[in-house]
């Protein structure tokens, strides 16, 4: 399989890329490194199988070759990095996912989008269901990043509806461990919201 990884030079998406590339796939690594790290990837960096792009997805795509994945992970998830780069956030979540998507539907790949809880803003409910709506509140602090991944799912959606793309949506809870940065974990500090 060959597989093209948007944010994978981030936390999860690092990981993303280890996993495929150790069970034998093909891996197109693309980050534009505004919260990536190149240190996330360097081990992979010159593997047969691996190729990393330095690329900003909400610019557009440009693959060559067979494509039969596409995980959309590109998104500034901290919230010093999303309220430091507001513009930057909701563009990876409207044109940024657009143009994954569009690569997936030319390539007839699967699509797999990574969200959050954050989706369901500050939530009344807990645990939360999939048919839970949330209480979201679009123009509050964390706003840019929760809009953004609610918009992704809706364009997500969408493109499965009326284009026929496999789309898959994936929501990330409480993710920690190798290779977060530390301002990620500044934000789950016990001051501040746990979810992401």
């Amino acid at each position: 399989m060959r597989a093209v990884i948007t944010g994978g030079a981030g936390f999860l998406g690092s990981h993303l890329c280890d996993t495929l590339l150790a069970r034998g796939d093909q891996v197109v690594c693309l980050d534009n490194l505004s919260t990536g790290r190149i240190e996330n990837v360097a081990h992979m960096i010159g593997q047969p199988g691996f190729v990393f792009s330095r690329a900003d997805v909400s610019a557009g795509l440009d693959i060559d070759g067979p494509v039969d994945v596409v995980a959309h992970f590109a998104s500034a998830a901290s919230p010093p990095d999303y309220q430091r780069m507001p513009l930057e956030t909701l563009a990876v979540g409207s044109r940024g996912t657009e143009n994954a998507l569009r690569l997936a539907e030319v390539s007839g790949a699967r699509f797999v989008l990574a969200s959050t809880s954050e989706i369901y803003g500050d939530p009344a409910v807990h645990p939360q269901s999939e048919e839970y709506w949330g209480n979201v509140n679009p123009i509050g602090p964390r706003s840019v990043y929760d809009e953004a991944k609610r918009f992704a799912e809706a364009l997500t959606r969408a493109y499965g509806s009326a284009r026929g793309v496999n789309v898959g949506i994936i929501r990330i809870f409480n993710t920690y461990g190798p290779r977060m940065s530390a301002t990620d974990m500044d934000a789950l500090s016990p001051t501040s919201s746990p979810r992401r």
